[in-house]
C-alpha cells in the first residue's frame, strides 16, 4: 500500500498518527500539509472516501477556518471553489490527511485507522 500522510509537525494529533504507522510497521511517505497541500485530484478522492461531505475535508477548530468566517461562507460554496480553496491552503485542511490508493481517512481514531491501514 502506497500511504502518503499530509502532516504538520507541530500537531499532536499528526504525531500520534505517525507514531500509530510506525509501530504497525505500515509504510508511509509524510509531506508537510502547510508547504504542500493535498492537490484537487487527491481532496477529491478524499471527498469520495468521505461520502461527498465537504465539511470534512476542512479543519473547523483551526485559526484560519475561523478567521475566514468559514462556517458561514462554507454552505454557499460550490464543490469546486471549496476544493480549490483547500488546495491552496493546507491549515484550513483537516490533518492528518492519509490517502491510499483504496481508503482515505482524516483526523486520526486508532481503531479506524487499524480497520483501514493495520
Amino acid at each position: 500500500m502506497s500511504l502518503k500522510i499530509y502532516q504538520y509537525p507541530k500537531c499532536g494529533t499528526c504525531r500520534k498518527a505517525i507514531q500509530f504507522l510506525k509501530g504497525n510497521n505500515i509504510p508511509y511517505q509524510t509531506v508537510d500539509i502547510t508547504e504542500n497541500p493535498p492537490t484537487r485530484i487527491e481532496l477529491r478522492k478524499m471527498l469520495t472516501f468521505l461520502g461527498g461531505d465537504l465539511r470534512k475535508l476542512f479543519n473547523t477548530s483551526g485559526v484560519h477556518y475561523r478567521e475566514l468566517k468559514m462556517k458561514d461562507t462554507l454552505p454557499k460554496m460550490t464543490e469546486k471553489e471549496a476544493i480549490d480553496l483547500l488546495s491552496k491552503n493546507g491549515r484550513l485542511v483537516k490533518r492528518p490527511f492519509a490517502l491510499a490508493p483504496s481508503a482515505g481517512l482524516v483526523g486520526f481514531n486508532e481503531e479506524i485507522w487499524r480497520n483501514h491501514f493495520g
